[in-house]
Protein backbone atom coordinates (compact mmCIF):
# COMPACT_ATOMS: atom_id res chain seq x y z
CA UNK A 1 0.00 0.00 0.00
CA UNK A 2 1.23 3.11 -0.52
CA UNK A 3 1.49 6.12 1.49
CA UNK A 4 -1.06 8.17 -0.58
CA UNK A 5 -3.68 5.43 -0.08
CA UNK A 6 -2.65 4.51 3.73
CA UNK A 7 -3.45 8.36 4.76
CA UNK A 8 -6.64 8.01 2.76
CA UNK A 9 -7.58 4.83 4.94
CA UNK A 10 -6.22 6.50 8.03
CA UNK A 11 -8.49 9.36 7.67
CA UNK A 12 -11.57 6.75 7.55
CA UNK A 13 -10.62 5.08 10.55
CA UNK A 14 -10.04 8.12 12.38
CA UNK A 15 -13.47 9.27 11.52
CA UNK A 16 -14.78 5.76 12.32
CA UNK A 17 -12.35 5.73 15.66
CA UNK A 18 -14.64 9.62 16.68
CA UNK A 19 -17.83 8.34 16.24
CA UNK A 20 -17.03 5.00 18.30
CA UNK A 21 -15.70 7.60 21.42
CA UNK A 22 -18.35 9.83 20.52
CA UNK A 23 -20.91 6.79 21.51
CA UNK A 24 -19.49 6.80 25.31
CA UNK A 25 -17.86 10.26 25.11
CA UNK A 26 -20.52 13.43 25.09
CA UNK A 27 -19.05 16.43 23.30
CA UNK A 28 -15.21 17.23 24.03
CA UNK A 29 -14.84 16.86 20.15
CA UNK A 30 -11.62 19.14 20.28
CA UNK A 31 -10.12 17.05 23.32
CA UNK A 32 -10.83 13.91 21.87
CA UNK A 33 -9.03 15.11 18.58
CA UNK A 34 -6.28 16.06 20.33
CA UNK A 35 -5.45 13.01 22.12
CA UNK A 36 -5.76 10.92 18.72
CA UNK A 37 -3.35 13.42 17.34
CA UNK A 38 -0.58 12.73 20.00
CA UNK A 39 -1.47 9.06 19.43
CA UNK A 40 -0.78 9.15 15.97
CA UNK A 41 2.38 11.08 16.04
CA UNK A 42 3.69 8.91 19.21
CA UNK A 43 3.60 12.14 21.58
CA UNK A 44 2.02 12.29 25.27
CA UNK A 45 -1.19 14.21 26.50
CA UNK A 46 -1.60 16.49 29.64
CA UNK A 47 -5.50 16.63 30.51
CA UNK A 48 -6.56 19.39 32.47
CA UNK A 49 -10.28 19.91 33.59
CA UNK A 50 -12.08 20.51 37.06
CA UNK A 51 -13.59 17.09 38.80
CA UNK A 52 -16.33 15.36 36.94
CA UNK A 53 -15.84 16.21 32.80
CA UNK A 54 -15.19 12.35 32.32
CA UNK A 55 -10.98 12.56 32.40
CA UNK A 56 -10.67 8.88 33.58
CA UNK A 57 -13.78 7.55 31.14
CA UNK A 58 -12.00 9.14 27.96
CA UNK A 59 -8.81 7.91 28.20
CA UNK A 60 -10.15 4.40 29.06
CA UNK A 61 -12.07 4.88 26.07
CA UNK A 62 -9.57 5.77 23.82
CA UNK A 63 -7.38 2.91 25.18
CA UNK A 64 -10.70 0.59 24.33
CA UNK A 65 -11.10 1.44 21.22
CA UNK A 66 -7.17 1.47 19.94
CA UNK A 67 -6.99 -2.10 21.18
CA UNK A 68 -4.00 -1.38 23.75
CA UNK A 69 -3.08 -2.21 27.31
CA UNK A 70 -3.54 -0.40 29.76
CA UNK A 71 -3.13 0.49 33.23
CA UNK A 72 -4.22 3.35 35.89
CA UNK A 73 -2.17 5.03 38.36
CA UNK A 74 -4.01 6.95 40.86
CA UNK A 75 -1.48 9.60 41.89
CA UNK A 76 -1.17 10.47 45.52
CA UNK A 77 0.96 11.92 48.30
CA UNK A 78 2.67 8.47 49.59
CA UNK A 79 3.25 6.96 46.02
CA UNK A 80 6.60 5.54 45.76
CA UNK A 81 8.82 5.39 42.67
CA UNK A 82 8.83 1.69 42.99
CA UNK A 83 4.92 1.94 42.76
CA UNK A 84 5.34 2.98 39.35
CA UNK A 85 8.32 1.49 38.17
CA UNK A 86 8.16 -1.66 39.89
CA UNK A 87 10.23 -3.73 42.64
CA UNK A 88 13.37 -6.44 43.00
CA UNK A 89 12.43 -9.30 45.22
CA UNK A 90 14.37 -12.50 47.18
CA UNK A 91 12.69 -15.14 45.11
CA UNK A 92 12.41 -18.42 46.62
CA UNK A 93 15.86 -19.40 44.92
CA UNK A 94 17.83 -16.49 46.82
CA UNK A 95 18.12 -14.32 43.32
CA UNK A 96 17.08 -11.14 42.75
CA UNK A 97 13.98 -10.81 40.35
CA UNK A 98 12.33 -7.90 38.47
CA UNK A 99 8.33 -7.81 39.70
CA UNK A 100 7.36 -5.01 36.86
CA UNK A 101 5.04 -2.18 38.18
CA UNK A 102 2.31 -0.53 36.02
CA UNK A 103 4.42 1.76 33.84
CA UNK A 104 4.81 -1.70 31.87
CA UNK A 105 1.47 -1.24 29.77
CA UNK A 106 0.75 0.63 25.74
CA UNK A 107 -1.58 3.52 27.46
CA UNK A 108 -0.59 4.86 31.38
CA UNK A 109 -3.43 6.96 32.93
CA UNK A 110 -1.53 8.83 35.43
CA UNK A 111 -4.69 10.56 37.35
CA UNK A 112 -4.37 13.79 38.95
CA UNK A 113 -0.28 13.49 38.31
CA UNK A 114 -0.01 17.05 40.39
CA UNK A 115 -0.99 14.94 43.51
CA UNK A 116 2.02 12.82 43.96
CA UNK A 117 5.80 14.97 45.25
CA UNK A 118 8.47 16.07 42.36
CA UNK A 119 10.76 12.56 43.24
CA UNK A 120 7.56 10.30 42.20
CA UNK A 121 6.38 12.47 38.89
CA UNK A 122 9.93 12.29 38.18
CA UNK A 123 10.22 8.16 37.60
CA UNK A 124 7.69 8.94 34.72
CA UNK A 125 10.48 11.28 33.08
CA UNK A 126 12.72 8.40 31.63
CA UNK A 127 10.08 6.16 30.54
CA UNK A 128 8.32 9.07 28.43
CA UNK A 129 10.98 10.31 26.96
CA UNK A 130 13.25 7.38 26.32
CA UNK A 131 10.51 4.33 26.12
CA UNK A 132 12.49 2.86 29.09
CA UNK A 133 13.02 2.66 32.75
CA UNK A 134 15.87 1.85 35.34
CA UNK A 135 15.89 0.16 38.40
CA UNK A 136 18.95 -1.09 40.27
CA UNK A 137 21.26 -0.19 37.59
CA UNK A 138 19.15 -2.37 34.78
CA UNK A 139 17.46 -0.90 31.71
CA UNK A 140 14.23 -2.08 30.97
CA UNK A 141 12.58 -1.11 27.73
CA UNK A 142 9.01 -0.13 26.97
CA UNK A 143 6.44 -1.81 24.67
CA UNK A 144 5.17 0.24 22.13
CA UNK A 145 3.26 2.37 21.36
CA UNK A 146 3.93 3.90 24.56
CA UNK A 147 1.72 6.85 25.38
CA UNK A 148 1.51 8.56 28.99
CA UNK A 149 -1.83 10.27 29.18
CA UNK A 150 -2.26 12.62 32.60
CA UNK A 151 -4.81 14.55 33.99
CA UNK A 152 -4.87 17.56 36.49
CA UNK A 153 -7.44 19.45 38.08
CA UNK A 154 -6.75 23.00 38.13
CA UNK A 155 -8.91 24.42 40.89
CA UNK A 156 -7.35 22.28 43.85
CA UNK A 157 -3.71 23.90 44.93
CA UNK A 158 -3.97 22.62 48.37
CA UNK A 159 -1.85 18.97 48.85
CA UNK A 160 -0.76 19.03 44.87
CA UNK A 161 3.04 19.98 43.49
CA UNK A 162 3.06 21.60 40.65
CA UNK A 163 4.96 19.60 37.59
CA UNK A 164 8.28 20.48 37.17
CA UNK A 165 8.85 22.29 33.48
CA UNK A 166 10.76 19.59 32.39
CA UNK A 167 8.14 16.89 32.96
CA UNK A 168 5.44 19.29 31.25
CA UNK A 169 7.68 19.98 28.11
CA UNK A 170 7.44 16.23 27.83
CA UNK A 171 3.79 16.16 27.05
CA UNK A 172 2.73 17.04 22.84
CA UNK A 173 -0.75 18.49 24.40
CA UNK A 174 -1.82 20.28 27.22
CA UNK A 175 -5.70 20.04 26.27
CA UNK A 176 -8.23 21.99 28.60
CA UNK A 177 -11.45 20.58 29.32
CA UNK A 178 -14.44 23.02 29.78
CA UNK A 179 -18.01 22.38 31.01
CA UNK A 180 -20.28 21.09 28.25
CA UNK A 181 -23.09 22.69 27.13
CA UNK A 182 -26.59 22.62 27.86
CA UNK A 183 -27.85 19.76 25.40
CA UNK A 184 -24.63 18.00 25.56
CA UNK A 185 -25.21 17.82 29.98
CA UNK A 186 -28.98 16.94 28.86
CA UNK A 187 -27.35 14.05 26.98
CA UNK A 188 -24.96 13.03 29.05
CA UNK A 189 -27.17 12.57 32.18
CA UNK A 190 -29.63 10.83 30.26
CA UNK A 191 -27.64 8.47 28.48
CA UNK A 192 -25.53 7.69 32.07
CA UNK A 193 -28.86 7.60 34.47
CA UNK A 194 -30.24 3.85 32.56
CA UNK A 195 -29.31 0.18 32.67
CA UNK A 196 -27.55 0.23 29.15
CA UNK A 197 -23.61 -0.75 28.75
CA UNK A 198 -22.28 0.47 25.78
CA UNK A 199 -19.83 -2.64 24.04
CA UNK A 200 -16.83 -0.76 22.39
CA UNK A 201 -14.81 -2.49 19.57
CA UNK A 202 -11.19 -2.30 18.84
CA UNK A 203 -10.15 -0.11 15.55
CA UNK A 204 -6.58 -0.38 15.28
CA UNK A 205 -4.26 -3.24 16.61
CA UNK A 206 -0.40 -2.07 18.65
CA UNK A 207 0.92 -2.63 15.33
CA UNK A 208 -1.30 -0.59 12.65
CA UNK A 209 -0.53 2.65 15.67
CA UNK A 210 3.15 1.95 14.75
CA UNK A 211 2.55 1.83 10.96
CA UNK A 212 0.62 5.25 11.33
CA UNK A 213 3.02 6.68 13.38
CA UNK A 214 5.52 6.10 10.88
CA UNK A 215 3.26 7.17 8.08
CA UNK A 216 2.78 10.62 10.08
CA UNK A 217 6.97 10.82 10.27
CA UNK A 218 6.73 10.57 6.72
CA UNK A 219 4.56 13.47 5.30
CA UNK A 220 7.15 15.50 3.35
CA UNK A 221 6.81 19.25 5.13
CA UNK A 222 7.59 22.26 3.03
CA UNK A 223 10.18 24.88 4.35
CA UNK A 224 8.43 27.62 4.75
CA UNK A 225 6.11 25.54 7.29
CA UNK A 226 9.03 24.39 9.26
CA UNK A 227 10.26 27.95 9.49
CA UNK A 228 6.88 29.01 10.39
CA UNK A 229 6.48 27.11 13.09
CA UNK A 230 10.05 27.69 14.20
CA UNK A 231 9.76 31.58 14.38
CA UNK A 232 6.13 30.78 16.08
CA UNK A 233 7.77 29.01 19.28
CA UNK A 234 10.95 31.54 19.02
CA UNK A 235 8.56 34.31 19.39
CA UNK A 236 7.52 33.09 22.74
CA UNK A 237 10.64 33.93 24.17
CA UNK A 238 10.87 37.35 25.43
CA UNK A 239 14.89 37.51 25.29
CA UNK A 240 14.58 36.84 21.54
CA UNK A 241 15.14 40.27 19.53
CA UNK A 242 12.32 41.44 17.61
CA UNK A 243 9.63 39.72 19.67
CA UNK A 244 6.21 41.41 20.59
CA UNK A 245 5.15 43.77 23.45
CA UNK A 246 2.82 41.23 24.72
CA UNK A 247 5.54 38.86 25.42
CA UNK A 248 8.41 41.20 26.72
CA UNK A 249 6.05 42.57 29.03
CA UNK A 250 4.08 39.22 30.46
CA UNK A 251 6.27 36.33 29.17
CA UNK A 252 8.98 34.86 31.96
CA UNK A 253 10.35 32.05 29.94
CA UNK A 254 9.12 30.90 26.14
CA UNK A 255 9.06 27.64 25.07
CA UNK A 256 12.13 25.71 23.45
CA UNK A 257 12.97 23.42 20.67
CA UNK A 258 10.80 20.35 21.22
CA UNK A 259 7.84 22.95 21.24
CA UNK A 260 8.51 23.06 17.75
CA UNK A 261 9.23 19.69 17.08
CA UNK A 262 5.92 18.89 18.37
CA UNK A 263 4.25 21.49 16.37
CA UNK A 264 5.37 20.18 13.12
CA UNK A 265 4.25 16.53 14.24
CA UNK A 266 1.17 17.29 15.41
CA UNK A 267 0.55 19.41 12.62
CA UNK A 268 1.57 16.54 10.25
CA UNK A 269 -1.29 14.46 11.94
CA UNK A 270 -3.71 17.00 11.94
CA UNK A 271 -3.13 17.66 8.19
CA UNK A 272 -3.37 13.63 7.45
CA UNK A 273 -6.92 13.01 9.47
CA UNK A 274 -8.18 16.11 7.45
CA UNK A 275 -7.30 14.25 3.96
CA UNK A 276 -4.36 16.48 2.87
CA UNK A 277 -1.00 14.89 1.98
CA UNK A 278 1.44 18.22 3.48
CA UNK A 279 0.54 20.04 6.32
CA UNK A 280 0.23 23.97 5.51
CA UNK A 281 0.56 26.85 8.16
CA UNK A 282 -2.88 26.96 9.14
CA UNK A 283 -2.78 23.09 9.92
CA UNK A 284 0.17 24.67 12.71
CA UNK A 285 -2.26 27.15 13.95
CA UNK A 286 -4.69 24.73 14.45
CA UNK A 287 -2.59 22.86 16.77
CA UNK A 288 -0.86 25.50 18.18
CA UNK A 289 -2.51 26.31 21.36
CA UNK A 290 -2.04 22.54 22.79
CA UNK A 291 1.49 22.38 21.91
CA UNK A 292 2.12 25.73 23.51
CA UNK A 293 0.07 26.46 26.42
CA UNK A 294 1.92 24.45 28.69
CA UNK A 295 5.27 25.60 27.47
CA UNK A 296 5.11 29.37 27.80
CA UNK A 297 5.51 30.68 31.71
CA UNK A 298 3.78 34.03 32.49
CA UNK A 299 5.08 36.45 35.05
CA UNK A 300 3.42 38.07 37.95
CA UNK A 301 2.20 41.14 36.00
CA UNK A 302 0.46 39.01 33.74
CA UNK A 303 -0.77 37.17 37.09
CA UNK A 304 -2.21 40.77 38.67
CA UNK A 305 -3.66 41.91 35.30
CA UNK A 306 -5.37 38.44 34.31
CA UNK A 307 -3.39 38.04 31.20
CA UNK A 308 -3.74 34.18 30.22
CA UNK A 309 -1.51 31.90 28.67
CA UNK A 310 -4.39 32.28 25.84
CA UNK A 311 -4.60 35.50 25.42
CA UNK A 312 -0.56 35.73 24.52
CA UNK A 313 -0.51 32.38 22.38
CA UNK A 314 -4.11 34.41 20.53
CA UNK A 315 -1.85 37.34 20.05
CA UNK A 316 1.24 35.80 18.45
CA UNK A 317 -1.22 34.20 15.98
Amino acid sequence: MSDVEALKKLQKRHQFLRNQIGRVIIGQKEAIDEILLSVYAAGHALLIGVPGLAKTLMIRTVADVLGLDFKRIQFTPDLMPSDILGNEILDANREFRFIKGPVFANIILADEINRTPPKTQAALLEAMQEKSVTVSGKRYELQSPYFVLATQNPIEQEGTYPLPEAQLDRFMFAIELGYPSFEEEVAVVKSTTIDKEIKLSPVFSAEEIIAVQHLVRRIPVADNVVEYAVRLVGSTRPGSSGVAEIVKEYVDWGAGPRASQNLVLAAKAYAAVHGKFSPDIEDVKAVAMGVLRHRVVKNYKAEAENISIEDIVKALL
